[in-house]
C-alpha cells in the first residue's frame, strides 16, 4: 500500500528570519484544519491500531473545526507501539521519562519527521533568541549530559545546548553552585545577550543565590512547577524575584512533550501566557463532556500539531489542566493559555479499549 504524501511540517516551513508566531485564531483554524484532517487519514491508513480507534469511535471526515478532530490520550504511547512508517524507516525512537512503575512513551521518527521537528523547534526559539547562537549558561551539572543512559532532564539540556555556544554549567558535579565558572562566563559575555537554560525549580534553587548581574540574559525554562507551588511560588513571583535579584527580565517558560517533539508553546515577553506557533494550536476540553471549554474556563489541554507525520501524535489529549486566557489579545496572535497543573489520576477512558480489536 502506498502511503499518502502530505507536507512534512504543515503550512509553515519557516525560512531564516521568518517568525512562526503570525497567525490569528481564525486564520490558524482555516490553515491547520485541512492539513490535520489529511494527516488523520494518512495515519488511519498507515497505522492499523490508530485506524481501529477511529473506526471504533466513528470518526469520519469532514471535520468542521479543529475541536472536531479525533484525539488520542497521550498515555497510549506508554502502552502501545503507534507508528505510521515501516520499521526499517524508523530513524530514531525517543522515550519520555516514565513515573515509577510506568513505562515511558516511545515515539518513532523517520528522517523526515526528525528533520522537521529540529527545524521547527529552532524556528520557534528564534522568536526570542534571534538568529545567532548565544553564549550559554546551563543551570545544571555537566554530568547530566554525559550519562550513557540519558535521562529526560539530560536530553532536555542537550537539546537546548544546540542553541548556544561556549556552554558553561552553573553547578559542579556535586550539585553545588560553581560561582567562579559563572563569574568567569559573565566576564567574557556579560555585556552582550546570552542564553540561560534550566528546569524551573533548578533555576529557582540555584540562580537566585549567585549574586550575579544577569541583566543581559534571556532565560528559557520549563518544568518543576509542582515543587515551586508547594512553596507558594507562582509565575509572577518567579519572574519578580529574578528581576529584582538578578536583573533578569527576559524570561520565557515553555510547554512541550516528547509525544509532540519539536512543538513548543512559548511564553510571551510579558509573562501573560503561552502562545502557539503557527503549525500548532490548543483546545481546552471539559473533562466531563469532552466538549471545547469557553475562554476562561479550565479543562484538559489538547495539543495539535502538524509535525507528527511518522506516528499518530498530531491530536493529543494530555493529562494537564489548562485554560485559555485570551484570543488575539496579546503580544503574539492566536490563543494565549496557561497550564494549571496535572489532573490527579487523569484518565481518558474509551480509546485504549479499542486497541486490541480488529
Amino acid at each position: 500500500m502506498t502511503r499518502p504524501q502530505i507536507g512534512v511540517a504543515g503550512p509553515v516551513l519557516a525560512a531564516p528570519g521568518q517568525s512562526v508566531f503570525t497567525l490569528g485564531a481564525a486564520r490558524r483554524e482555516a490553515v491547520l484544519l485541512p492539513e490535520l484532517a489529511a494527516l488523520t487519514e494518512r495515519h488511519r491508513l498507515a497505522c492499523p491500531p490508530y485506524g481501529r480507534i477511529l473506526d471504533a469511535i466513528g470518526a469520519t471526515p469532514p471535520y468542521a473545526r479543529l475541536a472536531d478532530l479525533p484525539w488520542l490520550p497521550v498515555r497510549l504511547f506508554k502502552t502501545h507501539e503507534l507508528r505510521s512508517v515501516p520499521a526499517h524507516e524508523v530513524f530514531r525512537v525517543l522515550t519520555s521519562s516514565g513515573t515509577t512503575g510506568q513505562a515511558p512513551s516511545r515515539i518513532h521518527l523517520d528522517r523526515a519527521a526528525a528533520a522537521a521537528q529540529t527545524r521547527m523547534l529552532a524556528a520557534t526559539m528564534r522568536q526570542v533568541l534571534g538568529e545567532r547562537r548565544l553564549p550559554m549558561l546551563v543551570v545544571d551539572m555537566r554530568s547530566v549530559v554525559r550519562d550513557p543512559m540519558l535521562s529526560a532532564r539530560g536530553a532536555g539540556v542537550l537539546g537546548m545546548m544546540n542553541f548556544g555556544r561556549d556552554h558553561t554549567f552553573v553547578l559542579d558535579d556535586r550539585g553545588e553552585a560553581d560561582t567562579r565558572a559563572v563569574h568567569d562566563f559573565l566576564a567574557r559575555h556579560g555585556g552582550e545577550p546570552f542564553l540561560i537554560f534550566g528546569f524551573t525549580f533548578m533555576v529557582w534553587l540555584h540562580l537566585l543565590g549567585l549574586g550575579a548581574d544577569l541583566s543581559q540574559g534571556v532565560l528559557i525554562h520549563s518544568g518543576g512547577w509542582k515543587r515551586l507551588a508547594e512553596q507558594a511560588v507562582d509565575n509572577a513571583e518567579f519572574r519578580r524575584r529574578l528581576a529584582d535579584e538578578c536583573g533578569l527580565s527576559r524570561v520565557h517558560n515553555f510547554y512541550g512533550m516528547v509525544e509532540q517533539i519539536g512543538t513548543v508553546f512559548l511564553e510571551g515577553p510579558e509573562g501573560d501566557g503561552l502562545y502557539c506557533p503557527d503549525f500548532a494550536d490548543v483546545v481546552i476540553r471539559d473533562p466531563e463532556t469532552w466538549q471545547e471549554a469557553p475562554t476562561g474556563v479550565p479543562g484538559l489541554v489538547e495539543v495539535v500539531s502538524t509535525l507528527p507525520t511518522s506516528y499518530p501524535g498530531h491530536v493529543l489529549l494530555t493529562e494537564d489542566l489548562g485554560v485559555v486566557r485570551g484570543v488575539d489579545d496579546g503580544a503574539w496572535p492566536g490563543k494565549r493559555f496557561e497550564v494549571l497543573g496535572r489532573l490527579p489520576r487523569a484518565e481518558a477512558r474509551g480509546c485504549s479499549d479499542t486497541m486490541g480489536r480488529g
